[in-house]
């Protein structure tokens, strides 16, 4: 079997994950994901964060994706967990100040949503890992609108880009999904990976997940 050639950076980043085992697919083992449902599928974005040189071209497309969206500086917010090292690689990267937003108050302190500096009605970015639906941004993008910062844009290695409530959350959210690579780029992939009957069960499955099945 001739091996698939690469032919744009999504398919480039979709490779590295798939290269470095961020991609898992088990048809034989499920497994269980937060919401407790069980997935032949899942995706792994944290351990990226363990592979300097693939990290370094993820980190590099990345920028590259902002740079062309703002011409300014803006505020980098990551989320807690996921979102913490990529938002420190990012804000590095860009030389552009950076906070983080945790899912909850701490209960000590000055008990802070939001840590770090930042002036209000700042132009902002959200980065996360990864998104699967888009739902589980929603507490981050109002922890920043509440604390008067502006945001319409979140930037993630991995979106599922799959399920058809996604659309419908982003709208809610007002805000545009950035994304590196999707399961379309790990499918156009995959076969220099996994065996040809792995590839369509692969195939089935995303198709039934975008028909709502």
């Amino acid at each position: 079997m001739s091996k698939i050639k690469i032919k744009n950076s999504n398919q480039k980043i979709a490779d590295i994950l798939l290269k470095i085992g961020c991609v898992n697919i088990n048809f034989k083992k499920k497994f269980t994901l937060t919401s407790g449902k069980k997935s032949p599928v899942y995706v792994d974005c944290r351990k990226l964060i363990s592979f300097p040189k693939e990290r370094e071209i993820v980190i590099n497309e990345m920028a590259k994706l902002i740079k062309s969206n703002y011409k300014n500086k803006v505020l980098v917010a990551g989320g807690e967990t996921a979102g913490i090292p990529y938002s420190s690689f990012i804000s590095h990267k860009l030389k552009y100040p950076m906070v983080y937003i945790r899912k909850q108050p701490k209960g000590f302190g000055k008990g802070k949503l939001i840590e770090g500096e930042f002036k209000k009605k700042s132009t902002s970015i959200l980065i996360e890992d990864m998104a699967t639906d888009g739902g589980s941004k929603l507490h981050f993008i109002n922890s920043l609108r509440k604390n008067s910062l502006t945001v319409k844009d979140i930037y993630v290695v991995f979106f599922y880009n799959i399920f058809p409530s996604a659309k419908k959350n982003l709208q809610k959210m007002r805000v545009n999904l950035n994304y590196l690579a999707s399961w379309h780029d790990i499918l156009e992939v995959s076969p220099n990976y996994i065996s040809n009957i792995e590839q369509l069960k692969l195939e089935q499955y995303i198709s039934s997940i975008e028909n709502g099945k």
